[in-house]
């Protein structure tokens, strides 16, 4: 498979969906419960997922596809692609903007290009395995991303995210959020978990944490987080190996080792 052809198509889907998203931001939205009483779902994010596959089954017919909002099929070839047409669903719901389209080609366990559009600020990050990773700009503009050099974590900003059966489950990053207020200069909870990792990617945060992401919040970031430089583990340190949750930990690297020792003591 050609992958800056792949990328080319990722890229031109995920504006398109994106613009639909915008369109929809300041519209009436009819919202729906999944998993839990915070966990939301508009008809704006199945209209951009059935957009977004309608235009890769056409490219890509024989590949694989799981959607976060239930679209899943197996193909003849080992590719799939793991889309998210909208993370950051309840921001978008409530009329805050941040929220993204995140889609992601791997092949087997190893990821092949990642994409991530901001339709709100216009900015797309990209990545190709070993091609590095890059921003474009909403003016045009193309930067490649670097983590950034912070090495203590009294000085970094951080971000991360609670799972949505935050209320039921011990697992719920209360304590780990707690232990990270005493030793970081800062922390945020923007909402889009594929932003955050982005984030980190661009060197606008230091590091992140979550619990239970799904495979599709974080498919295409963390490609573009480990093509900026960064490092993407498991919250144990452990490699990540593509399942339905993870829990994971994003940093520049400098600050992975000190981000697990606040997590494993919390």
């Amino acid at each position: 498979m050609n992958l800056e052809d792949g990328l080319a198509t990722a890229v031109a889907i995920a504006r398109e969906a994106g613009q639909l998203l915008l369109d929809g931001f300041s519209q009436q939205k009819t919202v729906e419960r999944k998993s839990s009483a915070i966990d939301w779902v508009t008809q704006y994010d199945k209209a951009a997922e059935e957009l977004i596959f309608s235009r890769l089954r056409a490219e890509y017919p024989n590949h694989s596809f799981i959607g976060e909002e239930g679209t899943e099929t197996e193909g003849t070839e080992a590719y799939t692609w793991y889309v998210d047409p909208l993370d950051g669903t309840n921001n978008f719901a409530h009329g805050f903007p941040i929220f993204c389209v995140s889609i992601a080609l791997y092949q087997g366990e190893k990821p092949l290009l990642g994409v991530l559009f901001d339709p709100t600020r216009g900015e797309c990050f990209t990545a190709v395995s070993q091609q590095g990773a890059f921003l474009t700009t909403a003016d045009g503009r193309k930067q490649q991303l670097h983590v950034s050099r912070e090495t203590e974590l009294i000085s970094s900003l951080l971000a991360t995210g609670f799972p949505y059966d935050r209320q039921t489950s011990d697992e719920n990053n209360v304590r780990q959020l707690a232990a990270f207020l005493q030793v970081a200069q800062g922390i945020r909870r923007p909402g889009s978990a594929a932003l955050d990792i982005a984030y980190v990617a661009a060197g606008r945060l230091d590091g992140y944490w979550e619990f239970k992401l799904h495979c599709w919040d974080m498919a295409a970031a963390r490609l573009i987080a480990e093509e900026a430089g960064g490092i993407v583990t498991l919250m144990d340190g452990s490699p990540v190996k593509m399942a339905r949750k993870l829990s994971l930990v994003v940093s520049n690297g400098r600050l992975h080792e000190p981000m697990l020792q606040v997590i494993r003591e919390a």
